[in-house]
């Protein structure tokens, strides 16, 4: 029987890993542990699909131990005798324990001698968080790493490579996908690889050759084959982006039910990750100031919906929707931003005053740092009128909000307050 797509196109050495490369990439942690052959046993957890399994599989094939799959919840303890059985044959064995976050106490004990010798070098897999989930015997036995979802650039380098392969992947074939078809693929899967990569063959493998003896996939393909409808079949994705925008603009114009319709259509076509994205940034952008809790509460639900994943995600990400929508508005802070880069652009910068650089090195007092700073702890309300910026925009005022909320109208008033006192005081 011939395995899936994605269990044949697991890496067999580290090189050949798509993705977690603030972890496999060259100088980062496992690549030097690989490198140095000083394997250390380890958890690794994040969302289904997105390559526990193809690190640990690169890791043994990189360091050529042997390397065995179990279950914590499934298999016996009988099956870890097996592989510490083997480990005392042939000095170590790399075991991949899926789903660690399950394992039983008899299982536990049993195991921890093997990883306290090295005779085992323990690769957990766990969706769960394993500072709450495993036991702390196990954890400290290990080193955690989080594994992330896939960009869809590393995906799309995963289904170029198993297109062209022709022991593992699809080679044999001969494939014409379309580029709207790709994208969706990269795109919809939601980070997962494995999704990605069986999609890709249910689709090859069910669909008819062609009269010139292609095996031609198209977006409506790859929509039945993952189940998961594309936005739009457009191929530039022109209205991928349309909604996006209708969701901002949405909530900026506080329709809480056309922001919620805008970001169904995108639920449902699995881009999770720009969704989170987009509201973030439209917390800070389009709410900011007027209701800092609001933001702080928005970025809260993209953090947990980019944990939980899909279904669930879609809960606190309307939460956050119909709060935001129903917000106060303001775009202060962004303004600000921008006005002050705006300047930057236009070359308005100036020298930084003397009192304001760098005085913490032999001789600075000589060339005029630091001196006659003074420092505003030492005075009531810890403030002194100074002056901060450059000469040249020294009455610059970025900061120009209308103080649409309560919260935004105290900042405003605050603003204003110290511009005058500091005015006032260096006019004196």
């Amino acid at each position: 029987m011939q395995q899936p797509l994605a269990y044949r196109m697991r890496p067999d050495k580290i090189e050949d890993i798509v993705g977690q490369q603030h972890l496999v990439g060259k100088n980062k942690i496992i690549w030097r542990m690989v490198a140095a052959k000083r394997l250390h046993s380890m958890i690794l957890y994040g969302p289904p699909g997105i390559g526990k399994t193809s690190i640990a599989s690169a890791i043994a094939g990189s360091s050529k131990y042997a390397f065995r799959i179990l279950n914590a919840a499934t298999d016996t303890q009988k099956d870890l005798q097996i592989v510490a059985e083997e480990a005392k044959m042939s000095g170590t064995v790399i075991l991949l324990l899926d789903e660690i976050h399950r394992l039983n106490k008899v299982k536990q004990d049993f195991l921890l001698p093997h990883l306290e010798s090295g005779a085992i070098i323990l690769i957990g897999a766990t969706t769960e968080n394993p500072y709450i989930n495993v036991t702390p015997a196990i954890r400290s036995r290990t080193q955690i790493f989080e594994v992330k979802p896939l960009e869809e650039l590393d995906i799309k380098k995963a289904i170029i490579r198993a297109l062209h392969d022709k022991t593992n992947g699809l080679g044999h074939y001969s494939i014409q996908l379309d580029e709207p078809a790709l994208h969706h693929l990269t795109r919809a899967t939601n980070g997962d690889l494995r999704s990605a990569l069986n999609g890709l063959e249910l689709a090859v493998l069910s669909t008819p050759k062609n009269t010139d003896d292609v095996i031609h996939i198209t977006l409506p393909i790859i929509e039945e084959t993952i189940q998961k409808k594309s936005l739009s079949a457009d191929k530039d994705g022109d209205a991928h982006y349309d909604v996006i925008s209708a969701l901002q603009k949405s909530i900026r114009g506080s329709d809480t039910d056309a922001a919620l319709h805008y970001a169904a259509r995108i639920i449902e076509s699995g881009d999770l990750n720009i969704l989170a994205r987009r509201l973030t940034v439209i917390a800070y952008e389009d709410i900011g100031l007027a209701n800092p809790t609001a933001v702080q509460r928005a970025v809260l639900a993209t953090q947990a919906a980019q944990a939980l994943g899909l279904p669930e995600a879609r809960i606190p990400l309307a939460n956050a929707i119909i709060e935001l929508s129903l917000s106060p508005k303001s775009n202060s802070a962004y303004q600000a931003i921008d006005r002050a880069l705006a300047d930057i652009h236009l070359g308005k910068i100036g020298d930084i005053p003397n009192h304001l650089k760098d005085a913490h090195y032999k001789g600075a007092g000589d060339l005029g740092r630091g001196v006659n700073y003074v420092y505003p702890h030492e005075f009531k309300n810890d403030w002194i009128p100074q002056q901060y910026l450059p000469d040249r925009i020294k009455n610059a005022n970025y900061f120009t909000p209308k103080g649409n909320s309560k919260t935004e109208q105290s900042f405003l008033d605050l603003y204003r307050s110290l511009k005058t006192s500091q005015k006032n005081g260096l006019s004196d």
